[in-house]
């Protein structure tokens, strides 16, 4: 029976997203301008996808070869299932939140708590999508393939390879369409945020649902089935025959997507008018449900409580890092004001201060992150048994991941309230519904930053595990810095967050010049747009950004999938552990300052919007505009991708372990 429930879970995440769906295509979609507006927005994100999943289906078919060829068929068979189950959640959840949209400004005109309730009702159903695939697919698998978890390795192969593509392509698509309709727009001309004179105003909001829905759902899609991979594949090491403690990690996985469920329920039907409480209501529910759920898992299964407490490290560390980043980026609080306040000396003190408060804010979630990692390898007996005690790294990995249903369901919920703001704007509704949406975006910038610093922390810890289960693959009992060829292996890791960052922000650069060239020409060569009496061509920049997007996510992708597998075959399996440190280390650090630099920068200019400072128009509100400009390739591209890097380069390391452990160090043996 263990091994049937959490296939009955995940049906029920599909069902619940399925009851979620039906009850917002119900909703009003309010009128006829509105319908239309939202049907370009619509059709631009599903042509962008359906473009995206084919190049990818290429990409899978080669990969799969490859797996066949050097590790086996049903490795590759699951590698199949892990990415077009990545590509069924990016796709469904999207395909809501772009309908959701126009409903949630509709129920504006009505109220705050009504358009709260839609907009989060459709980032759920890309939460249950996600959390219901995911544990459905690994314990199918789990069972067709003879109970062995080596195997579904290949399964977290295929989401992290489609997580980086979706991160990338789409984090591309949204700035490049995001830099050049706010520096044309804004800046230049002087019209209005999602005004419908400026041509990439389609795009922008595409770019939301591309980038931030499908990036993102695909993004912690990878993360909740890597945790539970790496404890599924440690469990099996440690405990063979012992089939419950085995099932340990999909069983903490089943409470979670119940909690997650539950946790969604109480938000949606909260009566709190402070959206930021109501989706922490929600979240905290769900996080008390997992406690409940792990502590009585714990007791049953190793007959003691160890397993409880590192679950609960990871669950705390996840929250307070959360906690942290709202500090950070949140315009409640002293860092964002401050950057606020920079603004009124110009575009270069307000880049410096965000750029200071990106770096701060790296501190604290690093001691959470260790503190997490010591206490849960520890408690677990790490000093006696070191896999034990990575076993409990991998716990707080999965606790930490517990309730992503509830996670993904608040972030998503960001991009529908910012679209929902635009079809406003476009549609000429009163101000006060503008007032409205704003404000629910506001919130969604802040639940978005806690929703990457989440991921950004889940990352850390499930790198951790997947590569204890390479280190038990490949017998690396130790990696010794002292010797050359692993301390060239941790200095390549440690480079290559850097390059793939900058591989991906000078493509959003390269895109947005596109984009901005294109803006302009439309302003000059198109008479009365500005006048409003003449349409903008919306569908010449949505082309930019998908052409764009879909040429330059292809390089960072491939990267991070051959570089590990060549300095394994090259320097052999102790020089790839030493770049899987490197990379770790210095990509959770980008990650996370890009992640809250970008987020404040954002945060900062909405709160200047808001009449502080000057408010729209002012000079401290043009700089606010161009630190939000340099921060959204930060917050949204390059940053958001990383966490997916160093997972996917831990996750291709395990898959090819065998053949790295058998095969690899050819220089090495040249050399001696």
């Amino acid at each position: 029976m263990n091994s049937y429930l959490p296939i009955v879970c995940g049906i029920l995440a599909l069902i619940f997203a399925f009851i979620l769906t039906k009850g917002i295509s119900k909703e009003d979609p309010g009128n006829e301008r509105m319908k239309e507006i939202s049907g370009y927005i619509h059709e631009g994100a599903m042509a962008f996808l359906k473009r995206e999943y084919r190049y990818l289906s290429v990409f899978i078919v080669v990969v799969a070869i490859i797996i066949i060829l050097a590790v086996d068929y049903k490795t590759a068979i699951c590698f199949v299932f892990g990415a077009v189950f990545s590509i069924l959640a990016g796709y469904c959840g999207m395909n809501v939140a772009t309908k959701a949209n126009v409903r949630t400004a509709q129920a504006a005109t009505e109220g705050q708590r009504k358009a709260l309730k839609i907009a989060f009702s459709g980032g759920a159903v890309m939460g249950m999508c996600v959390v219901g695939l995911g544990i459905f697919g690994l314990a199918l698998l789990y069972i067709i393939l003879g109970n062995d978890p080596n195997f579904i390795t290949g399964f977290g192969l295929g989401a992290s390879s489609i997580a980086l593509f979706a991160r990338v392509g789409g984090g591309i698509y949204t700035k490049a369409a995001d830099v050049g309709a706010d520096l044309v727009g804004k800046v230049e001309a002087g019209i209005p945020e999602d005004d419908p004179r400026n041509p990439a105003v389609i795009a922008d909001n595409v770019g939301d649902n591309v980038g931030d829905v499908a990036g993102m759902g695909a993004d912690l899609f990878e993360s909740y089935v890597g945790s539970i991979i790496s404890a599924l594949t440690l469990g099996y090491f440690l405990f063979s025959g012992e089939q419950s403690k085995i099932l340990f990690p999909l069983m903490l996985a089943s409470v979670g997507v119940i909690a997650s469920i539950i946790g969604a329920i109480f938000a949606r039907n909260s009566k709190n008018s402070n959206p930021q409480k109501t989706l922490n209501h929600g979240t905290y529910i769900g996080g008390v449900l997992v406690i409940i759920g792990s502590l009585s898992l714990s007791i049953s299964i190793f007959g003691d409580s160890k397993a409880f407490f590192a679950i609960l490290a990871g669950l705390i560390v996840g929250i307070s890092i959360g906690k942290i980043t709202e500090i950070y980026t949140s315009d409640e609080y002293r860092f964002v004001r401050r950057i606020a306040k920079q603004s009124e000396t110009g575009e270069a003190t307000t880049i410096i201060s965000g750029f200071a408060v990106g770096m701060y804010s790296t501190m604290i979630p690093i001691v959470l992150i260790c503190a997490g990692v010591l206490f849960s390898f520890y408690i677990m007996g790490g000093g006696e048994n070191i896999f034990m005690g990575l076993y409990g790294i991998s716990l707080a990995a999965v606790g930490m991941l517990s309730t992503t249903g509830l996670t993904v369901a608040v972030d998503a919920y960001g991009p529908i309230a910012d679209n929902a703001g635009g079809i406003a704007e476009m549609s000429g509704l009163p101000s006060s519904v503008r007032e409205i949406t704003d404000k629910l975006d506001s919130v969604g910038n802040t639940t978005a930053a806690i929703g990457k610093g989440f991921a950004i922390g889940s990352a850390a810890l499930t790198a951790l595990a997947l590569f204890a289960s390479y280190a038990q693959k490949t017998e690396l009992t130790a990696i010794n810095l002292l010797t050359p060829v692993t301390l060239v292996g941790v200095l390549i890791g440690a480079m290559l967050p850097f390059l793939f960052g900058a591989l991906t922000m000078e493509s959003v650069g390269k895109a947005a010049n596109h984009m901005i060239e294109e803006v302009r020409h439309q302003f000059k060569t198109i008479p009365g747009i500005m006048e409003g009496k003449a349409k903008p061509d919306y569908k010449k920049c949505v082309d930019i950004s998908t052409s764009a997007a879909l040429k330059e996510m292809i390089l960072p992708g491939v990267l991070a999938i051959v570089v590990p597998i060549a300095v394994g075959m090259l320097l052999g399996v102790e020089a790839l552990g030493g770049l899987i440190g490197g990379a770790v280390s210095s990509g959770v650090l980008i990650a996370i300052m890009m992640a809250n630099a970008g987020g404040a920068w954002d945060n900062a200019k909405k709160f200047i919007e808001r009449g502080a400072h000057g408010g729209k128009g002012s000079d401290a509100h043009k700089a606010a505009v161009v630190g939000d400009t340099v921060g959204d390739p930060f917050k949204d591209t390059s940053g958001p991708a990383m966490n997916i890097l160093i997972k996917l380069m831990t996750i291709v390391s395990l898959v090819f372990a065998t053949v790295i452990a058998n095969n690899g160090g050819i220089l090495l043996r040249l050399f001696n």
